[in-house]
């Protein structure tokens, strides 16, 4: 089963959008999720400060900032 990481700050409007869009295609295509916020951590702070949310399948990057949901899919069912 793959394993989706979402990187995220608090009152982030693009974080939330990016986790509803995955979390309706979970449903359909699963696959595990966990949501990490960077909010007081520096190290995830400075390296995603302006990226979040930042997405990863099994350890990869897939994106950031915006979730294409065709992509995403093709991603899960790889």
């Amino acid at each position: 089963m793959k394993k989706v990481l979402i990187y995220s700050r608090s009152g982030c409007h693009l974080c939330e959008i990016a986790i509803d869009r995955i979390n309706a295609i979970k449903n359909e295509h699963h696959f595990l999720i966990e949501i990490k916020l960077i909010d007081g951590n520096n190290d995830l702070e400075e390296k995603y400060g302006e990226q979040v949310p930042v997405i990863f399948i099994d350890g990869k990057v897939h994106d950031y900032w915006r979730v294409d949901s065709e992509r995403f899919i093709k991603a899960i069912n790889a």
